[in-house]
């Protein structure tokens, strides 16, 4: 299993109405092709305006693949092509669980 963290900034005035967009039309469509949510979270210390959610895959192939349809669906790319122009910085990380972890 790996986990995959990803952080979205906005500038302030955009934040809100991402959330909701996002609540609306993006999490049905997210879930639908990328599977398990574990978290969203929003900052609420460090970078503000920021949108932290975590994503578990079996593995990077899963990922790929998982990813590759997201892309490919008009749905997704309609959904996508409104909330990309408020996002200021977008952060990466590929997390893999300790044998200890309660998350495998």
């Amino acid at each position: 299993m790996i986990y995959e963290e990803r952080n979205y900034s906005f500038a302030p005035l955009n934040f809100r109405p991402f959330l909701r967009l996002f609540e609306d039309e993006g999490l049905a469509l997210t879930c639908a092709h990328l599977g398990q949510l574990v978290g969203y979270f929003t900052a609420e210390t460090g970078a503000l305006n920021t949108a932290v959610h975590i994503w578990a895959f079996e593995d990077l192939a899963d990922r790929e693949r998982r990813r590759a349809a997201m892309w490919s669906d008009p749905e997704w790319l309609a959904y996508s092509a409104k909330v990309l122009p408020w996002i200021v910085r977008m952060e990466n990380r590929l997390l893999k669980p300790t044998g200890f972890s309660p998350l495998q």
